[in-house]
């Protein structure tokens, strides 16, 4: 099968119809991981940004949050919106000044497109804007060791395999970007594939034992 690659919001704008029906390792580790360390709670104001399809919603409106949700592609957002009708959800670009104001959100998390940015620091500069000192931002990303070797989020559409566009940070770099901002309190998560990503995909059973996921918690300083 024919594989191209694919800028990302043109990918995913494509992949969008689709995207829930297609197995994929690093979203199904992500979503037993990420949102653990997010432990949205009750009353917080939390912005998904790239909330996509809206995959990670219910769980922070079944804590009692008050989720928001922004994302540049309308094809994904589309469907987002009529998963969670209710949830505001905005089109707008990370890398750009996203549409709220300073400290307006208690959390930030962002899943699965650090590698897909071309220009990360500014979408960490603007989540630590909009956070309230104090808040926090947990901030995932396919593990750089796995991503360094050329493998990106993969798709087919109509007989034609698409790659997504993906650069090849470093946890470094990444950590770099959060410091540059501002945030403290680190922390770093590296999560690799396990039993139970088999189940869940299992053609994915060769990334047993592989680096899977990067997941970085950290704190906006209070004063």
């Amino acid at each position: 099968m024919q594989l191209q690659d694919i800028q990302t919001k043109a990918g995913y704008d494509l992949w969008a119809s689709s995207y829930e029906q297609t197995p994929n390792p690093v979203v199904a580790v992500d979503a037993r991981h990420s949102l653990g360390l997010l432990a949205p709670g009750r009353g917080e104001r939390i912005l998904d940004a790239g909330c996509g399809t809206g995959r990670n919603l219910a769980a922070m409106l079944d804590a009692g949050a008050a989720p928001q949700g922004i994302d540049f592609s309308p094809g994904m957002l589309a469907v987002a919106r009529r998963r969670h009708p209710d949830v505001p959800l905005f089109e707008a670009d990370l890398q750009g000044e996203i549409p709220f104001a300073d400290g307006e959100f208690d959390a930030v998390y962002c899943a699965l497109l650090g590698e897909h940015l071309d220009h990360p620091d500014r979408a960490v500069a603007e989540f630590y804007r909009v956070l309230r000192p104090g808040g926090r931002l947990v901030f995932s990303v396919f593990h750089p060791t796995m991503a360094a070797t050329g493998m990106s989020a993969q798709f087919e559409n109509d007989g034609t395999a698409y790659k997504l566009v993906a650069h090849p940070y470093t946890v470094e770099d990444y950590e770099g970007w959060l410091a540059q901002a501002g945030f403290t309190e680190v922390e770093r998560h590296e999560v690799v594939g396990d039993d139970q990503m088999v189940s869940d995909v299992p053609w994915a059973s060769w990334l047993v034992g592989k680096p899977i996921l990067l997941v970085l918690r950290a704190e906006k300083p209070a004063p």
